[in-house]
């Protein structure tokens, strides 16, 4: 799928709070080096999660927001310890149940490939 076709797809359907804190929390396990999705879907997360990180999560705010944008900037390697720590509260406020329907939903249509 295109970007621009992603990026409206995220916005259309991954608007719920939860789906966004979903998001953030994926793009947080990214740059923590602990996601196990394949190259395709790694790809991928960063646009949906472009076209998401504006809207309100329920969960989590604008201090994951901040740190993935400073992360994406290029301090990456000096954050690592903060991300990390992130990465740990974001996957605990979040429950198993709810990260795993929320990644089916992306394989169901056809966004996210068919690993993790």
């Amino acid at each position: 799928m295109p970007v621009r076709s992603l990026a409206a797809w995220a916005r259309e359907h991954l608007a719920a709070p939860l789906d966004v804190d979903c998001t953030t929390t994926v793009m947080l396990k990214i740059l923590d080096g602990k996601c196990k999705m394949g190259p395709h879907d790694k790809e991928v997360i960063p646009v949906l999660y472009e076209a998401t990180r504006d809207l309100p999560g329920g969960l989590l705010g604008e201090e994951a927001h901040a740190l993935i944008r400073r992360a994406c900037a290029g301090e990456r390697e000096s954050l690592v310890g903060e991300i990390y720590e992130h990465r740990v509260l974001a996957e605990t406020a979040i429950s198993r149940p709810a990260m795993k329907a929320y990644k089916s939903r992306l394989r169901a249509a056809g966004i996210l490939g068919g690993g993790e």
